[in-house]
């Protein structure tokens, strides 16, 4: 027989009051009002905190709105790991859109294939990848406007292109926008593109939902609570950073940003900012172990590291634990938000 109704599911109806639908970006929110004078971001001689984080993400979303950019729009970045990244990945979906963080390693073919098919609305492009995205505007179809990234710490080649750069787009925004959350937490917050090596890459979307709770499933498998100091080399491209921006935001974290995965950069960034955890491919972990012995004198027990993709040889894994790094491999999929499936250490290992 059928279950007479509990009498107390009378007048229970999902209200503002005792439903929210969930979004990784009430973190910056909660991050900012609980830890406002909080470090938020290292990058080079750059240091901002929490309530200026904050306040640069707001200013993005209103400089965007005021373009025209809302729900279903998108927006498509091609950057390496800088603060103008982190922030793109609050203030674009503040507004609705669709954030779109695209592989820097890709030619001007595949990039102009998914400029069309996410169908972008704007673009803000690292000057260090200006060239190719100068080529890939020319064949796509479609007509976004085009924002730079005029990155201090790069000093290599690359063309000053767009209609202005990102600090001078930012400054149009005011602070106050009035962000509200996602009416639905399906609403999607990104679009990824795996990587096509045997055909067009695919496009994935992944909803504020999702975001949200792969962000604290990452940081609850990881040990990763309060005041985490996370350095970078991970492409915050792939899988969106593997939700970590979001996560950190959560934890009222440190980013500390690398614009490239090298030995020295690495080790020097560690020791100087006492680094707590990283993720990579097994790449950077043997980067990392293969570096010159005098980078690793200093280095500080303790460190945690999660990898992916390619198992680490137990090799690898053991230099690393010989260091006082200790490795979490995971298994990602672009379709899972990043990790999907953990190795959990046993107390018997």
């Amino acid at each position: 027989m059928p279950k007479s109704p509990s009498p107390y599911d009378h007048h229970l109806d999902k209200t503002p009051a005792n439903h929210q639908p969930l979004t990784p970006l009430q973190f910056l929110e909660r991050a900012a009002w609980t830890y406002p004078e909080r470090t938020s971001v290292i990058h080079g001689a750059r240091r901002m905190t929490w309530a200026e984080t904050h306040m640069r993400c707001h200013k993005l979303a209103d400089a965007l709105a005021k373009r025209g950019i809302g729900k279903g729009d998108t927006v498509a970045v091609l950057a390496s790991n800088t603060p103008e990244m982190m922030e793109l990945h609050f203030g674009a979906p503040m507004t609705g859109a669709i954030i779109n963080t695209i592989n820097t390693r890709l030619d001007a073919a595949i990039l102009g294939f998914i400029l069309d098919h996410g169908e972008a609305d704007a673009v803000f492009v690292d000057r260090e990848f200006a060239d190719v995205m100068s080529e890939a505007l020319k064949i796509a179809k479609v007509d976004p406007f085009v924002i730079l990234i005029d990155d201090p710490e790069y000093t290599g080649a690359g063309d000053r292109i767009g209609e202005t750069d990102y600090e001078a787009f930012i400054a149009t925004g005011d602070e106050s926008f009035p962000y509200t959350p996602p009416e639905d937490e399906w609403d999607a917050i990104s679009l990824n593109y795996t990587s096509g090596t045997t055909g067009d890459p695919k496009g994935v979307v992944y909803h504020h939902r999702g975001a949200y709770l792969n962000a604290i499933s990452n940081n609850m498998c990881w040990d990763m609570t309060a005041h985490p100091v996370y350095l970078w080399t991970l492409p915050m491209f792939h899988c969106n950073g593997w939700c970590f921006p979001w996560g950190l935001a959560a934890a009222a974290g440190t980013s500390v940003c690398l614009r490239h995965v090298r030995d020295a950069a690495i080790f020097e960034s560690m020791k100087e900012h006492a680094v707590t955890h990283f993720c990579g491919a097994p790449v950077v972990l043997n980067t990392i172990v293969n570096a010159d012995e005098s980078l690793k004198v200093g280095l500080a027990k303790g460190i945690k590291a999660m990898t992916a993709g390619a198992a680490p040889p137990a090799a690898v894994i053991a230099s690393m634990e010989n260091m006082g790094i200790e490795v979490t491999h995971v298994d990602c999929l672009t379709e899972s938000y990043g990790p999907s499936g953990v190795v959990a250490p046993q107390d018997d290992w």
